[in-house]
């Protein structure tokens, strides 16, 4: 199924007709950067995603991402893993704090922390992640590199559901770029990142409007269960941006 032309309007109006015009409450975990988060406030801050961030928090008290939170005026922490005997005890306390906020939907942004199962299992069906690849191909990590070492026609960025199974969870939506000849890793990665600043708000604003869900292994849109991810095109000549997108 592939999110086309005009159907930004029609995925808010889903939403609203199903009750779910209330303004989703986010929790954006990071580690890093925060390219992806930036990408996330900006599209709630112009209403392209029906939802406000109520917390941002990294386990890295250094990650430059924090700074998008602080001048966009959210609420921010840091939990750093260092400070924990173990991963049981740094997920207990990560969770009591995301619970605190009361989350709608936990977004992973670049969290590098490989997440306990009894942390997962808390957040179960409400917690997503993007990762830098066409799942299921090339799950962890290196994967530009290992796409281009493959020799496979198209890379990409996947936005999934958050299971046990490490980059294992249900697959929302894709978006494909090719690999053109003479890419290195770097020129590759940085046109799939450009798309993931597409795609994760694409995702979240489809999950916020209540037109996407799961229960178990399945999603559902609009009631049809998905046989294949969403996708959203990468080529702005031939589509026109879903609900959450930049481009126009």
């Amino acid at each position: 199924m592939t999110v086309g032309p005009g159907e930004a309007a029609g995925m808010a109006g889903a939403g609203n007709a199903r009750g779910a015009d209330r303004e989703k409450r986010l929790a954006v975990l990071i580690s890093g950067r925060g390219s992806n988060l930036k990408a996330l406030i900006d599209a709630c801050a112009e209403g392209r995603v029906k939802a406000r961030i109520a917390v941002v928090i990294s386990n890295r008290p250094d990650a430059p991402g924090l700074g998008h939170a602080r001048d966009a005026g959210i609420p921010h922490e840091v939990i750093d893993h260092r400070h924990y005997a173990d991963r049981e005890a740094f997920d207990l306390a990560l969770g009591d704090s995301l619970a605190a906020h009361e989350p709608d939907l936990v977004v992973l942004a670049g969290f590098m922390r490989v997440l306990t199962p009894g942390f997962v299992r808390r957040f179960e069906h409400r917690m997503v992640n993007i990762h830098p690849s066409l799942l299921p191909d090339f799950r962890g990590l290196d994967t530009h590199a290992r796409a281009l070492e493959a020799g496979v026609p198209h890379h990409g960025a996947s936005v999934h559901f958050v299971t046990t199974e490490l980059d294992g969870g249900p697959v929302i939506m894709q978006a494909r770029v090719p690999v053109r000849p003479g890419d290195t890793p770097a020129t590759l990665a940085a046109r799939v990142q450009a798309e993931e600043h597409r795609l994760y708000p694409a995702a979240v604003g489809m999950l916020c409007s209540g037109r996407v869900h799961t229960t178990g292994n399945n999603i559902w849109c609009d009631g049809e269960r998905l046989d294949h991810p969403l996708l959203l095109d990468p080529a702005p000549e031939v589509t026109k941006p879903c609900a959450g997108t930049t481009r126009s």
